[in-house]
């Protein structure tokens, strides 16, 4: 068993790096800026947290105090736009501190590049790496492309532009060659680097099994997202600069990381040998194609569920699904619309008129919008709102209630129905009951919507003015009818 240090726990590798260590036997600490990004993770728990940064000599030094293996997996090119300084100091201190504390090796992860003029971004990648492997300390590089998985700054890009823009027009980059790697194998090759004997030092190329274009690399992934394949216009005119004003525009990408990122895109980024399967040998089955990788990275986007909690989610994640710590654009784009309402009626009380909700009784607001929207749904072959309900009181799990099919029934908590009526995505309806301080009650809707391309988002936006009117509208319907069904117990009581 070793101690590792890991910085950058909180991004994307390094945060599915970590249980991995930890599954290993390994003793683990990790440094962040802020402790407060890791409440959530399953792992916090088991780890040594140093709140901190790189750029400070202490608490590079408190680090890596006792520590055998330092993971480097921190940059800075999403939030500021001077990084290549700051990375150079980060590296520069954290090697000074490993000296010292005498740390037995370095793993750190950059890019793949070919050789000649660099981006800024890639060139600062491999300045860290120069650093790193001066240090005297033995060093292993890792360098990877695209990596393919949901929160990956570089698929969450490929994610997003393929999803919304059916035609595509794209800079000449568009036209060069990527080996991308699925994050299950980055993560393969990281966690048994730290066992390397210390011989072992150098840059060591890592990639998927083949070599794409860009073009094809968004294709790809629209096969495997169900979506129409995008037409692809490579446009000469089209600077680096620009191209990442358009990424900017058509994805939730910042420009701080955008503007780095298509600079990097300028090159071929393939492996020039596979030398690495000689000190670490590929995966038992055999490195992910690309396809196999899309298909990982959008497993949590094909579950029929909706998850509202990292805490439940995390038991069943892969490395590829998305994380709690991953930025808020990683993944698949989520629409809302939450409502909360407090009443004097009881959760037991609020809960009978949830239930009670769809067939003959309705959704307690403008019925006759619900059954225009029930219509139209069966005129384009959906179940429309003819399926009424089993019984006129209860629900079951897997009961069918109109358009919906009820997918969790907690009993004076919580009703979750899923759409099956046809619409350009996956919708959910949500309705909740929790005891409120004091007495009473607080009832909280949740509409939620996983669109499908750009008919999705159009369709979502299209719909969102009659959501102001019929969820208001709802939610305040629902709180009073089971106000006044406690005053009508309340009446019966008193009279007998």
């Amino acid at each position: 068993m070793s101690v590792i240090a890991v910085t950058g726990a909180t991004g994307y590798i390094g945060g599915r790096l970590v249980p991995i260590l930890l599954a290993q036997g390994h003793k683990i600490r990790v440094m962040t800026r802020r402790a407060s990004a890791l409440r959530d993770v399953p792992w916090r728990s088991e780890v040594e947290v140093i709140e901190g940064d790189l750029t400070d000599h202490r608490a590079a030094r408190e680090l890596c105090e006792g520590v055998d293996v330092l993971y480097y997996l921190v940059h800075s090119m999403g939030g500021r736009t001077d990084f290549v300084p700051v990375e150079e100091r980060c590296a520069n201190t954290i090697v000074e501190a490993a000296k010292v504390e005498g740390i037995k090796r370095f793993v750190y992860l950059s890019g793949l590049h070919p050789e000649g003029e660099l981006s800024r971004h890639l060139t600062s990648r491999v300045k860290v790496g120069e650093i790193l492997e001066a240090s005297g300390i033995p060093t292993i590089t890792l360098q990877a492309g695209l990596i393919i998985g949901s929160g990956s700054a570089s698929f969450e890009m490929v994610r997003h532009l393929t999803d919304v823009l059916p035609v595509m027009p794209a800079p000449k980059w568009v036209l060069n060659r990527v080996q991308p790697i699925s994050v299950r194998d980055a993560l393969h090759y990281l966690s048994h680097a730290a066992d390397l004997p210390p011989e072992v030092s150098g840059a060591y190329d890592i990639g998927g099994p083949d070599a794409y274009s860009y073009a094809d690399i968004m294709r790809i992934y629209a096969d495997a997202a169900k979506l129409r394949r995008p037409t692809i216009l490579a446009l000469p005119v089209l600077t680096p600069w620009l191209s990442a004003q358009w990424v900017n525009l058509v994805t939730p990408i910042p420009r701080s990381l955008a503007i780095p990122l298509v600079g990097s895109l300028q090159h071929d980024c393939v492996m020039h040998n596979s030398d690495i399967d000689g000190i670490i040998p590929p995966p038992d089955k055999g490195l992910l194609d690309y396809r196999q990788s899309v298909e990982l990275a959008l497993a949590k986007m094909e579950q029929d569920e909706v998850v509202t909690t990292w805490a439940t989610a995390q038991a069943l994640a892969l490395p590829a699904e998305s994380l709690p710590s991953d930025p808020e654009w990683a993944g698949q784009r989520v629409y809302t619309d939450d409502r909360g309402r407090d009443s004097t009626a009881s959760p037991a009380s609020v809960f009978t008129v949830i239930q009670g909700i769809g067939g003959t009784t309705g959704y307690y607001s403008l019925s006759g919008m619900w059954a225009l929207r029930g219509l139209m749904d069966k005129m384009v072959g959906g179940v429309g709102l003819r399926r009424g309900r089993r019984s006129a009181t209860t629900l079951a799990l897997g009961d069918p209630l109109d358009w919906w099919r009820v997918e969790a029934l907690v009993p004076d908590e919580l009703l979750r129905l899923r759409a099956e009526m046809r619409v350009p995505g996956k919708a959910w309806l949500e309705l909740s009951v929790e005891p409120r301080d004091g007495g009473g009650s607080h009832y909280r809707q949740r509409a939620v919507f996983f669109p499908r391309g750009l008919a999705g988002r159009l369709y979502w936006f299209s719909i969102l003015p009659f959501h102001g009117i019929i969820f208001s509208s709802m939610a305040k319907q629902i709180t009073s009818t089971a106000e006044k069904l406690e005053e009508e117990k309340a009446e019966g009581l008193s009279e007998t």
